[in-house]
């Protein structure tokens, strides 16, 4: 028994797969918690790039200093975001929404409107009464539990942080563990090869939102359109998703653009959308991306649709990144390594 499991820890392959088989069973029990998770390592990702870079500047400004700057920093902008931008953006929504209504019941749409009345007409308004406020109540209770995880993310990641060398250095402990230090080593591995690729990913997807909201938000006021920050926050959300997400944002644009241009803004969105993905497509992608995380469209279109299958809508946000991920562990394609590591550990062949 002794030499069967001395074996079993000199086996690298068979202990490592084993250490990702435990970790992918330790998220699916605790996949309740997925978006205070995800939440706070994509805090602390930042954070801690921030700390990198600004002691690469100011290399005499102690880390912590930079930390509480940075959550105060964030704190003011909830609050101005709160008190300032939310109620602007809820009454360009509501615009919006009267826009799509006069939209519908303009005289183009009128067989919209007669479909609409059969089919209302013949069935059951009370069970449908009944499903959407099943709905809306759905999507409060999402919005509830969201925001108290974004919440619990920030105070998380604001202690992880504020101690970083002291989580570092007590982390370490645990590679010195007697029995269990080769469980341990292959954590810190998978941990160092997640933060290395899904940071590498998210970091560029980032980027790559915030210059496809800028560019369609230049064509939008261009265009004199109504509403420019709600548009402008959902072209951002929606370039998160790696290549759909652009293509998704070209629907409620071309309502809103017949709504106030007919069909002649119509088309001046869908040559915007398609100048806009050409330029992510072929010129951010491979700036961003360094030609190291690239994917064929179609491989991206089927991670997306078994990422929104397993993870919903977080899906959509992280499949690329985890793909990656399972792409870099498995040796089929690599990343360029990233600072700052987890734990430092030798790659064992």
């Amino acid at each position: 028994m002794r030499q069967a499991w001395d074996k079993f820890k000199e086996n690298t392959t068979v202990h490592r797969l084993v250490a990702l088989c435990l970790i992918i069973l330790v998220l699916y029990v605790a996949r309740s918690m997925m978006n205070t998770i995800l939440l706070t390592f994509i805090f602390t990702y930042l954070i801690v790039h921030l700390i990198r870079f600004t002691q690469k500047k100011i290399p005499s400004l102690p880390a912590q200093v930079i930390v509480v700057l940075a959550y105060l920093l964030v704190i003011a902008l909830i609050y101005f975001a709160i008190t300032i931008y939310v109620p602007i953006l809820i009454k360009q929504i509501i615009k919006m929404s009267h826009s799509l209504i006069k939209f519908y019941q303009s005289d183009d749409m009128n067989w919209v409107s007669r479909y609409l009345s059969h089919y209302i007409s013949n069935s059951e308004i009370t069970t449908q009464a009944k499903h959407g406020v099943t709905i809306l109540v759905h999507a409060l209770t999402n919005f509830g539990t969201l925001t108290i995880a974004f919440f619990m993310s920030l105070i998380m990641s604001f202690f992880y942080t504020i101690e970083l060398n002291s989580m570092t250095e007590f982390s370490h402990t645990f590679l010195q563990s007697r029995h269990l230090s080769w469980l341990f080593e292959d954590v810190a591995y998978f941990g160092n090869k997640f933060v290395n690729t899904f940071g590498v990913v998210l970091e560029a997807q980032f980027f790559i939102a915030l210059c496809n909201t800028a560019m369609t938000m230049i064509c939008l006021i261009i265009m004199r359109m109504p509403q420019i920050i709600a548009l402008g926050l959902m072209v951002f959300i929606l370039s998160l998703i790696p290549v759909a997400g652009v293509i998704i944002s070209l629907i409620p644009l071309s309502l809103v653009a017949y709504s106030v241009g007919g069909l002649r803004y119509v088309i001046y969105i869908f040559i915007v959308i398609m100048i806009i993905h050409a330029i992510e497509a072929y010129i951010l992608n491979p700036k961003f991306m360094a030609s190291k995380t690239e994917l064929p469209i179609f491989y991206t279109f089927v991670v997306l649709l078994v990422g929104e299958h397993f993870l919903g809508t977080w899906g959509l946000i992280v499949g690329v990144p985890i793909f990656t991920f399972l792409l870099d562990i498995l040796g089929v394609k690599s990343v360029k390594k990233k600072k700052p590591q987890i734990l430092k550990i030798e790659d064992k062949k």
